[in-house]
């Protein structure tokens, strides 16, 4: 029987250098902040377990997102990746949403935290109507009125995305852009506002589809 010895020290040396290959997080608290949230939206079914994406702004140039195909409710360190406006081997395995996440950033000052959700009440209230227009207090108080958005053809949206939905911001005063049948992209200084925001909004449409439910119900008894 024949025997490898291995030496120690070139065992570490090799491990070493290996493990400082690998991109390092730079800003592990806006990590911890994301992960933080990410659940709490899962449950809320705003991010889904393949869809949705969620970042923070690090720098000019720079924000972390997490990576393609992240499963929200158990989110790790290694769910997320650092980007550069400059693209590197990194984008690879970035989530999908990264482009239109740093567009915004390079155009909207006051973005700090980017967020792509679906939720289902928005989501499906928007397949039938071509404005929000909220009937409680707190949605009709914090947010107001919310045009729909049509983004066209579905086949070519990803390709248009990035700017359409800059141009959006940019053109509006808003903070949320609520689109036909895709979801909501949102930003926010701050990562909880922007959460509340998102939860405030759904509670709206969920509110006005059950109310649109009733009346629909009550016409067909009388």
């Amino acid at each position: 029987m024949w025997y490898v010895q291995i030496n120690p020290f070139n065992y570490y040396r090799y491990n070493t250098k290996k493990k400082l290959k690998e991109p390092k997080l730079v800003e592990s608290h806006l990590v911890d902040e994301l992960k933080a949230v990410s659940l709490s939206m899962f449950r809320k079914n705003f991010l889904g377990i393949f869809h949705g994406s969620l970042s923070a702004k690090i720098e000019s140039g720079s924000f972390v997102i997490n990576k393609a195909e992240s499963i929200f409710d158990e989110l790790t360190n290694d769910d997320f990746v650092e980007l550069y406006a400059k693209k590197d081997y990194r984008w690879n395995c970035a989530s999908k949403d990264s482009d239109i996440h740093l567009n915004i950033y390079k155009n909207i000052s006051a973005a700090k935290y980017v967020c792509y959700t679906m939720p289902p009440f928005i989501t499906s209230y928007t397949l039938n109507n071509d404005m929000i227009i909220p009937k409680d207090y707190f949605a009709a108080q914090m947010i107001g009125n919310i045009e729909v958005y049509d983004p066209a053809d579905f086949k070519t949206w990803y390709k248009r995305a990035p700017k359409e939905i800059k141009d959006y911001f940019k053109n509006n005063d808003t903070n949320s852009m609520v689109i036909k049948g895709y979801g909501v992209y949102t930003y926010s200084r701050d990562l909880y506002s922007l959460v509340k925001h998102i939860a405030i909004l759904e509670n709206c449409c969920k509110l006005l589809h059950y109310s649109e439910e009733n009346a629909t119900n009550n016409k067909y008894k009388n």
